[in-house]
Parts: structure tokens; C-alpha cells; sequence
């Protein structure tokens, strides 16, 4: 396996005492996931963050050995991560994305929809401009794993959290059934801090 390509960071485990397991969603591998050394070290924590945009070269000597990477930023979304909605949905998006989709199947969709709702988080004045978007991708994740029907229609913010509200237990009962519940934890953190923008 060798891949040059753009990728989105997912998630990052440590591993050993400065490397991290990075998994990231490339739009024609999907998600792989592989050893970056330094991961975690001065030069690289900032780069090894979820949501971040990197340019990743990704290297196996065969498909049952775990590749190595090298990343280098193209986007930070670590500006934002001070933000409490922001930060919320970032966790959500990309914990959710990386503990759902197998690995080294492509889903184009999913990636071009990954990058646009973490490009309107991070450029909306408000969590109003973004949170139909959130609704849209959520569905479409289902849609594209076989669990969901059409794209909602959404008029306005209280229909988006409507819709939230309802595609939460598919996410638990369909996506989610087989992982930890830290990763429903960061939609339920997310769906509280939205709460208060409607009281």
C-alpha cells in the first residue's frame, strides 16, 4: 500500500511513548488508520488533532501490516476547539465518523460532507448556520450504511434539533451498538450545549 492523499483526522490513540495510531478518512481509501511517529511530540501534537485537515503519506509493505504515515497540516481546526459548541460538534462528527465506517471502503460522499460541515463550523458566526448541516450529515452516514431513507428537509433551527432528536436512537441501535458509550456521550454533551441556544 502506498497513498498520498488528503485526509481528514478522525481520531488518535497514543501508542508506545510518542507515536499515536492515527485514523483518517481519505476520500478514495475511506478510513485507514496508521502508526505516525512523533505523534505526540512537540511538533506534531498541534498537527494530530480530530477534525484537522493533513496531507498524508501513508506506507504498508503488505495489506495485513499496519501502515506508517506521515501527515503534514493543511488545516487546523485547533482554533476553534477553545469554543464550547464548536468543540462539541468537532468531538462528535469525527468520533462518530471514525467508530462507524470500515476501513478501506471509499464513501466519497461522506468525505466531501465531513469537510463541508467542519468547514461551516468552523466559518459560522452561530451554531444556527451549522446545525441543519449536522442534521443532513448524521442522515447521510445512515443512508450511506444502509440504516436511513431520504435527506431531511429542515425549515428551520427547531425542526434541525427535531430531527437530531430522532436520529438519535438509529445512531445508538443501528451505528453504535458495538462501541464504547463515550462516543454517544460526546452527541449527548453536543445536544445539551445546542439546547441552550433555543431556552
Amino acid at each position: 500500500m502506498h497513498l498520498t492523499a488528503p485526509a481528514i483526522l478522525l481520531a488518535a490513540r497514543p501508542h508506545g511513548e510518542t507515536a499515536v495510531i492515527a485514523r483518517m478518512l481519505t476520500e478514495q481509501s475511506g478510513v485507514v488508520a496508521a502508526y505516525v511517529a512523533g505523534g505526540r511530540g512537540r511538533l506534531l501534537r498541534p498537527v494530530v488533532i480530530p477534525g484537522n485537515i493533513v496531507q498524508a503519506e501513508i506506507r504498508a509493505k503488505s495489506d495485513n501490516q499496519l501502515p506508517f504515515a506521515r501527515i503534514e497540516l493543511m488545516t487546523s481546526r485547533g482554533p476553534w476547539l477553545s469554543e464550547p459548541l464548536p468543540a462539541a460538534a468537532i468531538a462528535w462528527i469525527t468520533a462518530l465518523t471514525a467508530a462507524v465506517l470500515p476501513e478501506r471502503n471509499a464513501y466519497p460522499t461522506l468525505y466531501t460532507a465531513l469537510g463541508a460541515l467542519l468547514d461551516a463550523i468552523c466559518s459560522s458566526d452561530a451554531a444556527r448556520q451549522w446545525v441543519e448541516a449536522l442534521a443532513v450529515y448524521e442522515a447521510l452516514l445512515l443512508r450511506e450504511l444502509g440504516y436511513g431513507g431520504q435527506r431531511p428537509a429542515i425549515a428551520d433551527l427547531g425542526q434541525a434539533l427535531e430531527i437530531l432528536d430522532r436520529q438519535e436512537p438509529l445512531i445508538a441501535r443501528y451505528l453504535l451498538a458495538d462501541t464504547r458509550a463515550d462516543v454517544l456521550a460526546a452527541r449527548q454533551l453536543l445536544r445539551q450545549r445546542l439546547a441552550r441556544m433555543v431556552e
